[in-house]
């Protein structure tokens, strides 16, 4: 459960914004998507494994270019 204090005089859009904020940090529904499906070890182990290969790319077309 998440608790944001309200500050005297504190507008609700910006309190609401800070609750948004928390919220995504928690990646409260990454997780509840995630469990939503199973997905075997093996093809996560492989998901993995692409985007390191993406992100290495990446990096060094950045290191070269």
């Amino acid at each position: 459960m998440l608790i944001i204090p309200i500050k005297e005089g504190e507008n609700i859009d910006r309190a609401l914004k800070r609750y948004k904020r928390k919220f995504d940090r928690t990646k409260t529904m990454k997780n509840l998507r995630a469990r939503k499906n199973f997905t075997k070890p093996s093809v996560a182990n492989r998901a993995q494994r692409i985007k390191a290969s993406y992100v290495q790319r990446l990096r060094t077309q950045e290191e070269v270019g």
